[in-house]
């Protein structure tokens, strides 16, 4: 019995020792893993940024789209003889321009010579 808690005790400073190993190397490379998470936060990706490109550009087609039909009801009841609709129809059409001078253009590629 006192050979089996004899030998308990010895293997307990082998077995803390791996810890306390791992525990230093664990705190030696705490600022390196922070400092990379850090840079790769304050980064943004090709690939990132082309998703939020290509979202930027969906959002604004979207909202052009919808003002073209809106622009359309107000033009055909401005052709009856509303007034309101069009003031209305020259309002939605200066936003429309406004939009489609915002909208991002492909870059067009390069041609091979």
């Amino acid at each position: 019995m006192r050979g089996t808690t004899f030998l308990a005790l010895a293997l307990i400073p082998l077995a803390l020792s791996g810890c306390i190993a791992r525990t230093a190397v664990d705190v030696a490379t705490a600022p390196v893993k922070a400092g990379s998470k850090a840079v790769d936060l304050a980064t943004t990706s090709q690939s990132e940024a082309d998703e939020k490109r290509g979202r930027k550009i969906r959002e604004r087609e979207e909202r052009l789209g919808k003002l073209q039909r809106r622009y359309e009801k107000e033009h055909a009841r401005c052709a009856d003889g509303d007034r309101n609709a069009c003031n209305s129809a020259r309002e939605t059409y200066g936003e429309m321009q406004v939009i489609m001078g915002e909208t991002p253009v492909e870059p067009e590629r390069l041609q091979r010579r």
